[in-house]
């Protein structure tokens, strides 16, 4: 019988099986309990929005949308976000998804923490920002029962989860900081990392190699 976590199924197929295990494996219980909660957040927000989400999807998506702030899938030169989104997309065609299902997955996971657009576009996308928006903004909270909530933290704890994850966004991407150009993560590196200074657009524009 498949799990069920606040009235929310939790995906069995050889597929969501083998991407629980292999995060569960891979990751510090910090990203597989925040991934597993985006996932189950995010179902029930798509609930509320009337959007229904294929649950194998939004399940990938969840579970690889930090994995870019963590060795072994941390890379050196392009944004956390993608760093996650290649690995589900690699993981998914090696599994026999098709390219469609692959890359609705890598664009829900690509663009999780750009505000707005995702809920323009597939149910998938749509949900796995409301779930990382609701975990880690606390947004829509209002949308879910307390009983809810309480059954989603009981499974899956958030404690220190503010702290803890802002630490992990720190770790993550400080390394990199020209990739947090235009994104919310330049937010993070100024409040956490001495002498850091977010490249500002205005300047880019004004020094341009264009003449006026």
């Amino acid at each position: 019988m498949a799990e069920k976590i606040a009235g929310i199924e939790i995906p069995d197929s050889r597929i969501a099986k083998e991407a629980t295990e292999l995060i569960r494996d891979t990751t510090p219980p910090l990203i597989f309990h925040h991934s597993r909660r985006v996932y189950l957040f995010g179902s029930l927000q798509a609930a509320a929005l009337g959007i229904r989400p294929d649950p194998e999807l939004l399940y990938v998506a969840a579970l690889f949308h930090d994995t870019g702030l963590v060795p072994p899938y941390r890379s050196d030169d392009q944004r956390f976000e993608m760093d996650g989104a290649d690995q589900a997309r690699a993981f998914l065609l090696t599994h026999g998804l098709s390219e469609e299902g692959a890359d609705t997955v890598w664009t829900a996971i690509a663009l999780h923490t750009t505000p707005e657009v995702p809920y323009k576009m597939a149910p998938e996308i749509a949900a796995t920002t409301a779930g990382v928006e609701t975990d880690v903004l606390g947004l829509n909270l209002d949308r879910i029962s307390r009983d809810r909530i309480d059954e989603v933290t009981a499974a899956h704890p958030r404690p220190n989860f503010k702290k803890q994850i802002l630490q992990a966004f720190t770790d993550g991407f400080k390394h990199r900081p020209e990739t947090t150009f235009g994104t919310v993560n330049a937010d993070v590196l100024e409040h956490f990392v001495p002498g850091f200074r977010r490249i500002d657009f205005v300047d880019v524009i004004e020094n341009s190699a264009w003449p006026e």
